[in-house]
């Protein structure tokens, strides 16, 4: 066990890999790609800069998702580890508790077998013969049973020892054990500490992909065709074909007119799942922290928009889009609702700030899809429309 220990010591002890996130990338501004337009060297310059932007973007989010997982398992094999370390201390120090217990009780009895023969043997038994003839059979009644006494004295001194034993051998293991279980304790913590942290900057990596990857496809459209545009006129474009309520980066929302939510992992799936049982899930739950705003997935109507416990959403909205599409987003904060029925949205409002309220144990949003009125899974219909969830 010390060996496999050391083993998950060493695995873990590995540093994390520098993502892109821990300097400063630059990328071309609309100024840079309109300066460009006007020199052929520079426009495949800034094309090439681009692209190799983009491939970065995406071989960092790769790499820093891999080395997420990586460290993830790593941390779930030493917390396996550990928590079976914890069983096994725990059954130690129980069988060391139920020995010591035992043995103390044989050392009792054998305190006791000790005292009987002491009473009975401390006496002149011919002066207590002729001084008191009466007491004869007692007497000799006693001394027999002495000697039956002093048959077995042996045999329970014996049995005394024997436990005595079994409980130090088995306190030398238990106390072993919760040696053991220390430093493999601190194994699992620091796997965990590398985890989190691999998770964090998997996060960032993603985060710096999607915020910048619309940005740079749009640039590089815009030198790769030669036309004339400035970020501004991207912009607008882009209200214009979403609507004017939308308050998300236009990189955020894609061509087929959705957006993200919310950011997040995803923190329980769509569907049957050993997290929950006998009940299926009509969703899926993006994880974040408490106060996050919640965004409009497409654009719509509020057909829902209440708070209280409503069946366990908690403060609820549900939208009504076209082709008989729905979306909902439960567990909103408090006072977070920040719609109401009968409201036009445009994609990517901002409709409500997430909580935890309703049926849940932490702040997180619960978004379902609905297609004429059956639910469908959001990972899936929101990836067919060039959104990426989690």
């Amino acid at each position: 066990m010390f060996i496999a220990v050391i083993a998950i010591a060493v695995s873990v002890s590995v540093s994390l890999m520098p993502t892109m996130g821990a300097h400063a990338t630059e990328y071309p501004t609309w100024d840079d790609v309109a300066v460009a337009r006007n020199d052929e060297a520079a426009t495949q310059a800034r094309i090439a800069e681009i692209q190799e932007l983009l491939s970065g973007l995406q071989t960092e989010a790769t790499r820093a998702a891999s080395e997420s997982e990586a460290k993830a398992a790593l941390w779930a094999a030493a917390d396996t580890k550990f928590q079976e370390a914890v069983s096994r201390a725990k059954t130690l120090q129980g069988q060391a508790d139920t020995a010591n217990a035992k043995a103390d009780a044989s050392l009792q009895r054998a305190g006791q077998v000790a005292a009987q023969l002491m009473r009975v043997g401390g006496n002149d038994t011919t002066m207590t013969l002729l001084l008191n003839p009466g007491t004869a059979d007692d007497l000799l009644y006693g001394l027999g049973m002495s000697q039956k006494v002093a048959e077995q004295a042996n045999a329970i001194y014996e049995r005394a020892r024997v436990d005595q034993n079994t409980a130090q051998a088995l306190t030398d293991q238990a106390n072993v054990a919760q040696e053991q279980l220390a430093e493999i304790r601190k194994v699992a913590e620091e796997a965990f500490t590398q985890a989190q942290s691999a998770s964090e900057a998997a996060a960032a990596a993603l985060n710096e992909q999607r915020n910048n990857e619309a940005t740079l496809q749009q640039q590089l459209v815009v030198l790769s065709e030669r036309r004339t545009a400035t970020e501004t006129d991207y912009l607008a474009g882009v209200r214009e074909r979403v609507g004017s309520g939308a308050s998300l980066d236009a990189g955020e929302i894609s061509l087929s007119g959705w957006a993200r939510p919310a950011p997040g992992y995803i923190t329980s799936v769509y569907g049957w799942s050993e997290q929950y049982g006998t009940s299926f899930h009509k969703g899926i739950d993006l994880g974040f922290a408490c106060g996050q705003n919640v965004y409009a997935a497409s654009s719509g109507t509020v057909v829902f928009a209440a708070e209280g416990w409503n069946g366990g959403y908690g403060n609820y909205i549900i939208l009504e889009h076209s082709n008989g599409v729905r979306t909902g987003y439960a567990h909103l904060l408090e006072g977070g609702v920040l719609v109401s029925a009968g409201q036009q949205v445009d994609v990517g409002q901002n409709i409500a700030r997430g909580g935890t309220t309703g049926n849940s144990t932490g702040c997180h949003l619960h978004f379902e899809v609905r297609i004429n009125g059956e639910t469908a899974n959001p990972a899936t219909f929101m990836s067919d429309q060039g959104i990426a969830l989690g």
